[in-house]
Order: structure tokens, then sequence, then C-alpha cells
């Protein structure tokens, strides 16, 4: 039998029989087929439809459209009670002879479950199983830009063949300036777009409305789109449309993390007082990686005894799931509820897991817990991922030190070879009614599905309460059952405090024999607010770093390395450290506030993430609101790298110093060291941080970022003597660093394995820990000792290296005003022996130092530096004449009876010769000093062309800001950093542009000796 060109279809409506279900509102149908759709069709047969309970039967004549898809159904929010709970459609194709079933079970209600008011079904589709795309749409910012008309959008498929047909945008503000996100579902993938249709209906007052750009953004294909607009939508404006086709800007195509659509059914039990009002947070654990915290939210009244809630949420690829872990924060009477069963569906592809669970999350029943970690059951679970329920006993020590204990709210997480626990608030302690007070041992339960080996312990406290720092000694675990000789011990030793040590109140700590300080990596956080009125914010920010290994927890940025005060102010730069596992190369960020205090907007201008272990910076730009009343109302947003910058590769060191047991053996000065090795020195590094350090018989322990120098041969450790008890009895330092040790064996085997196995080879090198303890006991004061202020040390053990005195002669030209009153410093350079560091020129055997005409003699202790290549001699251009003609430097090592002569004659003075209150001087033949009349001017010369021969120029360019207060009045100093040497600190007085140099080599590769 032939089928007609044109086809009858019947459709009945089944309204759902739930409280206020019926409506009022206007409801419009498109029907989709192989062959075509109907077009939206207005479902209207002069009766009163759509009552609560009701049936409503309506026939559309239209084309062919062989076999049923899906429909889309929803209604135009119009009438005094708009809401509406549809239970089913069935729609009968007479031509074809065939019924199809369209259960829905869904409200269609603004302020119902997740506010939609147009759903996508597909024929017998109980689940939903659309894909979801996310809708920007920008209204521009100009005078009368907004609109009270309802607008439409119609997303085109890359083919233009499929289209997401007409969707009305409820809900939005449209208002000027203003960013209106949807989210729109539709059972098809049209991702990547082709097109977009946007257009309204020209009702209302103020119809007309100009709009800037629409931006979709597909989760499932990890695309968004940008397509620009930029013009009116007025009768009465331009071109008079009211709708338009826009095509996309490709160049601002973005590609992210690609995700796709689950069904989330969560069953209450039905058991008195089994449903709860707070609000329900969880994450799911896959065999690759974990998802992001995710709050359950939407407009229903959720969690009611024996009700199934239903939620769309979007995955990223997890792999197959192994646990989820499901909570709430409220601890208190009333909070409480019994979760039965979660199930979770992949609505593309069927993919189904149960997690069953018929527990109280209570802190009034069960075990008094608000937080429930479930094994996932069914097909796909293997026992690849074991899904076995563990309690760990939890054992946390806090220190004996004067104040240790906190009043602050303690949470931790483990962290194994299998996911981890998330944070858990340690609330109810076993043993012990006052938690965490001086030099108790608290226990905890801490529930969850098995870790296999715990690797980590995350823990921290929130800051609050009186007394909240906290001196934590150490953190125990072990599997309940399990014997006591099981258990793994995970040292800290040091302050949670905003105003001691690091200032962080959070550590992640490793089992005992390991060193976190140098397991974790620093991430260095700069945090740039805008530079434009009402950009800063009083709320707590937070930021989350996705990586290629691991994500971070989401990291409240409490306390800054820079310290400013008031953070997250106009135009400035906060910067926070982070210090965690290694989680790879960052991928992304996400980063927000809890949009609470009286201005909590917040205008966010960039983000910087610098990781010197990695070698890597970061740079996220941002430049948007994050307010509830700004742009699109977001207050957290994910960010992407624009750019990702190689920068100098450091390794963390640990450095710990011991101060004696002396009296007045403590320091008030600022102490510095400088590492050597045998592939080069660290940059001097100062020994600070928030707490007090220096005491008598304290162990003070910093982490340090430097440059790996390879096996190290001597310190430099001293202090500037400065303050009041500022001479130091310095006990010992001890310094530790990881190495990679490969053994010969195993290089042999290397050289015979493909390129492909050699990398794999070479990362299951053995990762050894360095140590090295330096042994001083001794004075660094001006009036104790030596008089010394500075010492260098080689390690304990080692003899190869001893330290020798160099005798330095001082020579002042003879010329006028060749004296100087300025403080002299002097650094010595050996031939591959390093350096001496810069040491202040103090006790001469003069009372006044560096006069016309004078040799002021002076010593220098240092590791002995073999044959002396060259120095560097400065002074700081202070007092009341700080001009200096030097004639030249005389070095005697004593060790080797051997004497060094630096000819220099020339100024060291700001106003003289070149204006340089630095110099570099290299040795000469004696020879050359000599006074002999015949052979000076010779002399003179050859010395200059021997100096030009082991010199080089760098010209510095500084040029200053022109902006109102932009210069300074203080000494400026650069220091210019190659791959042969530095500079150390030359002080000048700086006045222009441009950093360049003029050297004999077109393009130097470092400085030159």
């Amino acid at each position: 039998m032939d089928v007609p060109k044109i086809n009858k279809y019947v459709v009945r409506v089944f309204t759902g029989e739930v409280s206020g279900s019926g409506t009022d509102a206007d409801v419009f149908i498109n029907i989709f087929g192989e062959k075509g759709d109907t077009g939206v069709r207005k479902l209207d047969n002069d009766k009163d439809n759509f009552e609560k309970g009701a049936e409503d039967k309506f026939t559309l004549d239209a084309p062919n459209l062989g076999r049923l898809r899906k429909i889309n159904i929803g209604h135009n929010n119009k009438g005094g009670s708009a809401g509406w709970f549809l239970a089913k459609v069935i729609i009968e194709d007479i031509g074809n002879k065939c019924v199809y079933q369209f259960p829905v079970g869904r409200w269609f209600a603004l302020d119902e479950d997740d506010g939609k008011i147009q759903r996508d079904i597909l024929v017998g589709g109980t689940e939903a199983t659309g894909i979801v795309y996310n809708v920007a749409v920008v209204t521009g910012d100009i005078r009368g830009a907004g609109t009270n008309s309802k607008i439409h959008v119609i997303l085109h498929g890359s083919k233009g063949l499929k289209n997401s047909g007409k969707i009305f945008l409820e809900g939005g503000e449209f208002e000027r300036a203003r960013t209106d996100l949807f989210n729109v579902e539709i059972a098809a993938l049209l991702s990547p777009l082709s097109r977009v249709t946007i257009g309204h209906d020209n009702c209302g007052v103020s119809s007309g409305w100009y709009c800037e750009k629409v931006v979709v953004y597909c989760p499932f294909t990890g695309i968004e789109q940008t397509f620009p607009c930029g013009k009116w939508l007025d009768e009465d404006e331009g071109d008079g449309l009211i709708e338009r086709e826009l095509y996309e800007m490709v160049s601002l195509r973005q590609r992210r993390l690609k995700k796709s659509p689950w069904s989330l059914w969560i069953w209450t039990s039905d058991i008195k007082n089994a449903g709860t009002d707070a609000t329900i947070f969880f994450q799911i654990y896959g065999d690759k990686g974990k998802s992001d915290e995710m709050k359950l939210d939407n407009n229903s009244d959720n969690f009611e005894t024996g009700q199934t809630d239903k939620f769309m949420i979007e995955l990223p690829d997890l792999g197959t799931f192994y646990k989820l872990r499901i909570w709430h924060e409220k601890r208190n009477p009333f909070a409480g509820w019994h979760l039965n069963k979660v199930t979770l569906l992949k609505t593309l592809t069927k993919e189904k897991y149960s997690f069953n669970c018929g527990r109280w999350l209570d802190i009034n029943e069960d075990d008094n817990e608000i937080v429930r970690e479930l094994p996932a059951e069914g097909t796909l679970v293997t026992e690849v991922m074991p899904g076995e329920m563990i309690k760990y006993r939890v054992t946390v020590c806090t220190g004996m030190v004067s104040g240790s204990g906190t009043d602050a709210n303690v949470f931790v997480c483990l962290i194994g070879d299998q996911g981890d626990t998330g944070e858990r608030v340690l609330y109810k302690c076993i043993n012990n009614v006052n938690k965490f007070e001086k030099g108790n041992a608290d226990e905890f339960f801490v529930e969850a599905v098995t870790l296999k080996q715990v690797r980590r312990v995350r823990i921290g406290h929130d800051g609050k309460g009186g007394s909240s720092g906290w001196y934590l000694a150490k953190v125990i675990v072990r599997e309940e059952g399990q014997p006591e000789s099981e258990a793994v011990e995970f040292p800290c030793y040091r302050w949670l405090d905003k105003n001691e040590d690091d200032g962080q109140i959070v550590r992640e700590l490793v089992p005992a024999g390991e060193s976190p300080m140098l397991k974790n990596v620093s991430y260095h956080i700069s945090v740039k607010t805008g530079d434009i009125p009402g950009a800063s914010s009083d709320s707590k920010v937070f930021i989350k770093l996705y990586g290629e290994k691991a994500d971070t927890s989401k990291e409240p940025l409490l306390v800054s390395d820079n310290d400013l005060g008031n953070y997250f102010e106009r135009g400035r730069v906060d910067e926070f450290t982070l210090d965690t596992m290694d989680i790879g190369k960052i991928n992304r960020i996400l980063i927000g506030h809890d949009n609470v205090g009286l201005r909590s907007g917040w205008f966010l201008a960039s983000v910087q993430i610098t990781v010197p272990v990695q070698g890597r910076q970061y740079m996220f730009p941002c430049n948007r609101w994050l307010d509830k009343d700004e742009a699109d109302g977001r207050v957290e947003v994910e960010v992407y790298p624009s750019e990702i910058v190689p920068i100098e590769k450091l390794i963390n060191y640990e450095v710990s110093v011991v101060t004696g047991d002396v009296r007045a053996a403590g320091t008030n000065a600022k102490v510095f060291m400088q590492i050597y090795g045998e592939t080069g020195k660290t940059e001097l590094i100062i020994l600070e941080n928030r707490s007090n350090n220096f005491e008598r018989g304290a162990t003070d322990i910093f982490k340090i970022e430097a440059a790996d120098v390879g096996k190290i041969y001597k310190i430099r450790i001293g202090h500037d003597g400065k303050g009041i008890g500022d001479g130091w009895f310095l006990e010992s330092v001890t310094l530790k660093r990881l190495a990679v040790k490969i053994n010969e064996s195993d290089k042999k085997k290397k050289k015979k394995k493909k390129s492909e196995e050699v990398e794999e080879e070479e990362a299951k090198a053995e990762e050894v820990m360095d140590v090295y303890t330096f042994v001083a006991h001794r004075w660094l004061a001006k009036d104790e000792g030596d008089k010394e202020l500075v010492v260098e040390l080689v390690p304990d053990g080692e003899s190869a290296l001893e330290e020798n005195t160099y005798e330095v002669h001082v020579l002042t030209g003879t010329v006028w005003g060749a004296g100087t009153d300025s403080n002299v410093f002097l650094s010595i350079y050996g031939v591959g022996r390093g350096d001496t560091g810069e040491r202040q020129l103090k006790r001469s055997n003069n009372l006044n130092k560096f006069e016309k005409g004078q040799v002021d003699v002076f010593t220098i202790k240092a590791i002995d530096l073999g044959e002396l290549k060259k120095l560097r001699i400065r002074h700081d251009n202070s007092g009341g004449s700080p001009s200096w003609f030097l004639e030249r430097v005389e070095i005697v090592d004593l060790k080797e009876s051997t004497t060094y002569y630096f000819p220099c004659q020339r100024w060291l003075a700001v106003e003289e010769d070149d204006g340089q209150i630095v110099r570099e001087l290299v040795p000469v033949d004696e020879a050359f000093v000599k006074k002999d009349s015949e052979n000076d001017g010779q002399s003179l010369a050859t010395l200059g062309l021997e100096q030009k021969a082991k010199s080089t120029t760098y010209t510095v360019k500084v040029k200053t800001g022109d902006k109102k207060n932009a210069g300074t009045d203080a000494n400026v100093f650069i220091t210019l950093y190659g791959s042969k040497d530095d500079t150390e600190d030359l002080f000048h007085t700086l006045n222009n542009v441009l950093l360049h140099h003029h050297n004999r080599d077109s393009q130097p590769k470092g400085l030159k000796d």
C-alpha cells in the first residue's frame, strides 16, 4: 500500500498526577523522524488542556516522516501556573500504522527539577539521552541593548543537515553587558556547529536587542565555538532583521576537556526521617582518575523520604569506576540522611553502575559520620579494582612545643595506590575529649574503599578559632585489625600556622625515611586582580590545578608570600605557594571564590603559575568578572594556559641549620648561604620564614629551590651582622637532595634496547637521597673568635679540600682625591674551584682604610681556590667622599706562598672615568706592575690588551616607566646570569632602556670568565 505524502499523527499527552502538575501555558511540540520533522506546532484543540492527571488528544497533519526518532516538547511559560509535570506522550502514526511511546516523568518548570521548560525525548527513552550544549548569549554594552522579547536559538550541525530545532532560551535577562548562560539538551551530536541562528519574537515594550556574540561549548566533543554578531536585532535599527545567521570566528575556537553525559539516580530510603534538607556532594573514582567534587543541586525539593532524584551530570573519561564518595556538610540534628543507593548510567552507551549504601549520614546515627564511600557494583566492575571497605585507624600526634595545640577544625586525606579518601573532618575522637592538645595522640577512624598501600597523608585545618596555630608532630596510619607493626608513620614536626614557618596550614606528609620537602613540588601562584573600578574582593579565593598525573584539591589561598595585607585588591598581584605532590604538566586550573563579604565580586585579570622543579611557567589570562551581579554571574571559572614558557629548572634542597647550645648563641641577623658543586653554584640563598629562627639550641629547617650543582664540595654560610644580638654560634648544617642513581650494569643493557625501551628503563632509575653534613662549631660574630661573619665549610669526612688563607693588599692611588669613605667588597675567583663570594673588607692594618697612597692589608679565609683567575671589587657609593682611585690589588696565597697581581689604575666613581663603581680585574705578571720608567707606557698598553682579551663589556640600559612617581632615589643593582657564571650584584646609577651588550662574539651563550 502506498503511504500518502501527507500523514496524520495522533498525539496523546498525559499530564502527571503530582501536586501542581497542570499548566496554563501554551504547549508546543516538534516531531522528528528519519525523513524530517513537523516543525514547531502548538497543541491546541479548543479545550481546557493539560490539567492534573488528564489525557489530552491532538491530531497533526504533516508530511510522512518515516520512522519516528524523537520529539521536542515544551511550553512558553505564560499564565498564572506555568509549571507542568509531563508523564508521557504517545504518538500514533496513522499512515504507517505504528505507535510510539515517549515516557517522560519530568517537570517542565523554571522552579523545579533542572529548570527546563523544553526537552528532547527519544522513543521509549526513560532516561535523559541528550547531549548537552552550554550556550552563552552576550548582550552588547551599548545604550538600549537589552530586550524583553523571547529569545530563541537554532544550532546547526557541521554538514548543515541536522539542527536542534527552535529552542526558546527561558530564564535569561538579556540586559545590557550581561552574559546569559543556558544548558540546552539535544538528542543529536551537532558539534562542531556550522552556524547558529538567533532571533526573538519582537514582543514586549523594549523588543529591540543588540547581540554581541553567542558562545557554544559542547562538553561531549570538548569544542567551544564563538559566533560573533555585533548587530541589532530590531525592526527600527540597521537592516530591520530580528533573526540572524551567525558564523564562527574559527581563530577563537577552544579545545577543552571532553565530557560525556551521565544520568545519576539517588534513592533516599523509605524509613522514618530518612530525608534531608542538606546540600549533597559527591565524587566518583575510576581507574583513570577522579571527577571533581560535584554539588547535587536543582530546583526541586530533593532527597525526601522514599524519593528517587534524577540528575544529569557530565564526566570526563575516568575509565572503569570503582567507588563513589557522597556526603553533606551539615553537622546538626536535623540534617541526617538515610541513603539507600545510587546508580549511574552513561546515557549514550547505557553503561551502568550501582552503589549500594543502606546507611545513615548523620552525626546522631550509625558511626556518626556524614560521609560514605560506596564500592561500585555491576557487570563492568572487575577484580582489577577491588571495592573492599577498610577502616583506617589514624593517630594524630600533636607536638610538645609551647602553644602547639589548636582549636581549629582539623581534616585529613589519606592518599594511596588506589585513590584517596577525600578530606575528612576529624570530628569524633576515639580516645580524647579535647582534641589536638599539646602532647596528645588522638585516634580517629576513617572508613573508605581500600587505598591499597597508603603513600601520603594530607592534613590541615581551617584556621578558625582563637588559637588555630598547630604544631603537628606526626600521623600514624594502620588498617583496623592489622598488627601495630604494620602501621605507617608520617613525620611532620612543623607548624601549621599562618604566622609560623612558611605560613602554610595544610601539609602533605610522606612516610618516615622520606622527605616531604624534597618529594613535594612547590607551585608558585601569582594572582593579578584587574585595574578597573570595583575589581577588588573580600571573598575567600580558591584554586584547583589539573595535571597530567593528578589533580590538587580546591586549595584556599589564605596566606600570601608577599603579604600585602588585604588580598585581591585592585591592580595588585598576590603571590601564594602550593606545596603538593608532583601533578605533572598543568592542563588547566579552576579558580573562584565563596561569594561572601560586603564586596564579594572580583575582577580577575590573570594567573601565573611558576614551577621551578618542572622548569615551566604557565600563563592563564582571564580578564573577566567573577561576580553574581556581573557578566555571566559565575563566581568560578575554568581557565586553560595560553602559554607555557620554559624557565631555569631547579631542584629541591632541604637545609637543616643547628644553632649551638651556648650562651647568646642565637642571632636576629639575616642569614644567607651559597652551595657549590661540581657543575656550578647556586645563587645567594636567604634562609628565612615566618618563624623566629636561629634561637639557642634550635634546629631550623628550610626548603630551598635552587640550581642542581651536582656533587656538593662546599657551602658558604654567614649573616649580615645587622640587628641587636647579631652574633651567632653555628653548630652544623645538613643538606639533603634527591638524586637519580643508575648502576653501570643497567647502562650496558640500555645500549642494546630500542629507543622506546631506553626511556622506559630510565624511568625505573632509583631515586636516592644525598645527605651532606657540614660541621662548624664556631662563632660568626664581630666580637668572638676570628670576628668573621662568613665561613666556608666542606662536607664532613671530605679531606680533599682544605681551608686556605688569602692575604689581600689593596693599594689606593696617589692622584688627588683617590681615597674613599665607602664600604668596599671583594670576590676572588679560582680556576675550576669556585669563588670566595663577596666579602666586605672590614679589618685593615690601618685605622682609616683606603686613604690616598695607602696599602691596606686584609685576611680572607676560604676553601682553597687553586690558581686564581680574577677578582671583582666594588664599593657601595656611601659616605661623604665615595669616589676611589684604585691602583691595584695584590693577593698572597699563604698556602702556596704565591703572590697574584691585579692592576686597576682606574676610578671607581659615579662622576669619574666611565661612571662604574665595580671592576673585574685579571692577574698579570709581576713585570707589569714594576715602576720602571722605560717600559711603563708599554706595560700599561700591554696590561690594557691583556685585560681586554680576558673581559667582556656588557652595556646595560634601563628605561624607567613614564608614570607618576616612577623614578627612584634608591641604589639600583642588577645581576646577569650566564651559562658559565654570574656577575653578582652590580651597583650603578642606572638611567636608560633595554638590555644589550658588546662582545667579541656575535651571540655569546653565557658570561665569559
